[in-house]
């Protein structure tokens, strides 16, 4: 018996939230753009604030920068020859600090979780 319209509608749906769950988990999945996030969390900054920040070059953190604009997580605006830079997604802050709070809780060894409760296998720690 063959799945019916619905259960067809509710498939692609699933289909379509993973494959943007997995692009935007591909977004998020380079330090440098977490530090970023990071970064503009409370309050937009420059490319000089960014770079005094966040350990890494010029034409490297345009590049994570332009990446992070065109995913919708970031925002820009030009005052004059500098780009500041915010947040555009307040969820996209709230996901990355809720994963980075509970890795660095587990980085710490603070926290008591089964080893299948873990977001950092045993081996990284």
């Amino acid at each position: 018996m063959d799945a019916g319209p619905i259960e067809d509608d509710a498939q692609t749906m699933g289909d379509r939230v993973f494959e943007t769950a997995a692009e935007l988990f591909a977004v998020l999945a380079t330090p440098v753009r977490l530090k970023i996030i990071s970064a503009v969390c409370n309050q937009e900054r420059n490319v000089s604030e960014l770079l005094a920040q966040i350990d890494t070059t010029q034409p490297n953190m345009s590049q994570h920068l332009s990446t992070l604009y065109r995913a919708g997580v970031l925002a820009k605006r030009r005052d004059g020859t500098q780009i500041y830079y915010r947040l555009q997604s307040e969820r996209v802050a709230m996901l990355c600090r809720a994963v980075c709070t509970q890795v660095a809780i587990e980085l710490d060894g603070g926290a008591e979780l089964e080893a299948a409760d873990r977001l950092v296998p045993a081996a990284q720690r």
